[in-house]
């Protein structure tokens, strides 16, 4: 049984990327899942998912380009509004012009620049390099 379903679909995707493996398949299926991969897709971290539906909530598959080094999600998920972007960044990315935060805002999921740009805050949910 799983605790963290958001988590464990970032790990998958890693762990996948680790063995060189070309997709993987993510259990269930969440919204929030869904939101962060087609950021990821529009970053050039992954080729592209497609969503299958059956009664435990869906199955994700994820066809990957071997472009991801690290990703994982944050926990607990931490509070920023846009001064706060910058400790962050410092945290958890290894250079300032490289990887993204993934960001939860009012206006959805969205990396730390464009959350930067609009001038919002919103939840770290996770990162990817």
């Amino acid at each position: 049984m799983s605790v963290d379903v958001f988590s464990d679909a970032m790990i998958m995707m890693k762990n996948s990327e680790f063995v060189a493996k070309r997709s993987c398949s993510i259990k269930p299926a969440s919204k929030l899942i869904v939101a962060t991969c087609s950021l990821l897709r529009d970053l050039s971290y992954i080729e592209g998912f497609d969503v299958k539906e059956n009664p435990r909530g869906g199955i994700l598959e994820v066809k990957l380009k071997g472009a991801i080094t690290e990703c994982k999600a944050i926990k607990p998920r931490y509070s920023v509004q846009i001064k706060d972007y910058e400790r962050f960044e410092k945290r958890y990315l290894p250079s300032k012009n490289m990887g993204y935060l993934v960001v939860s805002t009012p206006k959805g999921i969205m990396t730390h620049r464009e959350a930067k740009k609009q001038g919002i805050g919103g939840k770290l949910i996770a990162y990817v390099y």
